[in-house]
């Protein structure tokens, strides 16, 4: 061992030392009783976060020229301490990640398109979005992304992740991913782009029969698909393609308004948690309601959350078949909690369930139909929407004609 290594030792004990004799001269009109009712770790826990702190502020090769803030340090020690639950969808957020994710749901940020999640340690893509960067790049559904430009995201959480790949409109950026099937990585050079969340579609397929593709469930999504639903039926519309392919949830309230465009009574979802304030029964809305007309729904490996809510529902009460893949398998409530700062903790409050008590948590719903294959922007190629078309005419009640 060198002089040097051994005088730096020397130093740190004496110093840590000299700290600790310092926390006892101070705590000896506060006792470690009254410092726990107001402190969230015990005095000995609190010591060793400012015996870290020193080293790193004392040792650390740039901490002189590119110093951290009192709020970083906080809001780090914050962050490693949810993550120590290990559950993917709790999660605390910084001021500025809030004001993004607000923003989002807003329906409209710079980035790639499309939603991502933690599955078994694993960042996944859930779902790329419609003529998206991410989309048009050729990203799929359960893509494993192992790195963004030249840093390894392995054991990051998806929010980080999320940060690293958006940026500003027109720059690049390299995602890579490892793809069930393929032996070596896959990556991925996608310049962002401004996106623009557009959560409804829809077009007629036929005289009679309508679609309607819901690709998220934001706030104004519900209003969007009414409208859209109530132009079908004026230009005719007796039966409905409800394609939630890809469609990665959204918000709970704008889920339950759909599903009620199709139930006028009865669940919808159920919450189960351990608090009483998570333990929820979600009922049809009648003044939702819209149509019984026979219907199918398209479902995928990218149908997840409050899309598995919506199909799951319908498929329950027997109002329609579910056509496609397994759904993805994210059935969990997060509720925010806004702290006084501006930050935020995302926390998972419960898991649903369907109407007849299935969980969709790590399970997912899988079809009445098994289909393979990926929606296609040419519908007479689209192997899964051209069965959902077959299967609901045989529900269709003839029309009567004049003599």
């Amino acid at each position: 061992m060198t002089k040097k290594r051994i005088y730096i030792l020397i130093f740190t004990a004496l110093t840590l030392t000299g700290f600790i004799f310092g926390y006892k001269a101070q705590s000896a009109d506060f006792s470690e009783s009254d410092f726990n009712r107001i402190s969230p770790f015990n005095v000995r826990s609190l010591w060793l976060l400012r015996q870290v702190r020193y080293i790193i502020e004392s040792y650390q090769v740039d901490a002189d020229t590119k110093p951290a803030t009192d709020d970083d340090l906080l809001h780090g020690a914050a962050r490693g301490m949810v993550e120590a639950w290990k559950d993917p969808y709790t999660r605390f957020v910084s001021p500025s990640q809030l004001k993004d994710e607000e923003i989002e749901l807003e329906g409209k940020y710079g980035g790639l398109g499309m939603y991502i999640g933690d599955r078994d340690g694993q960042i996944l893509v859930i779902s790329p979005m419609e003529d998206s960067p991410a989309e048009r790049a050729g990203l799929k559904t359960k893509d494993q992304i192992v790195k963004v430009d030249d840093t390894v995201v392995i054991g990051w959480t998806s929010d980080r992740v999320v940060q690293k790949l958006r940026g500003q409109e027109g720059t690049k950026v390299t995602v890579w991913v490892r793809r069930e099937g393929e032996d070596e990585l896959l990556s991925f050079e996608i310049t962002r782009e401004i996106i623009k969340l557009h959560s409804v579609r829809y077009e007629m397929l036929s005289d009679d029969i309508g679609y309607l593709k819901l690709t998220q469930f934001k706030h104004s999504t519900a209003d969007e698909a009414r409208n859209a639903m109530r132009d079908m039926m004026r230009k005719g519309m007796r039966a409905l393609i409800l394609d939630l392919r890809n469609n990665g949830g959204g918000l709970l309230d704008a889920s339950v308004k759909i599903a009620s465009f199709f139930l006028n009574n009865g669940l919808i979802v159920e919450t189960k948690g351990r608090s009483e304030r998570a333990n929820e029964k979600y009922y049809a809305d009648k003044s939702q309601y819209l149509t019984n007309m026979p219907m199918t729904v398209l479902i995928n490996g990218g149908s997840a959350s409050a899309s598995e809510i919506v199909a799951g529902a319908l498929n329950d009460r027997g109002r329609a078949k579910l056509i496609g893949e397994k759904s993805f398998g994210k059935g969990s409530v997060q509720t925010l909690f806004p702290l006084t700062d501006g930050s935020g903790v995302y926390v998972t409050i419960a898991r649903y369930y369907t109407p007849s008590g299935k969980l969709i948590d790590h399970v997912g719903l899988s079809p009445d139909i098994e289909v393979k294959g990926d929606p296609d922007r040419d519908k007479s190629k689209d192997k899964q929407l051209q069965r959902a078309i077959a299967e609901v005419k045989k529900s269709m009640r003839p029309v009567a004609r004049r003599k």
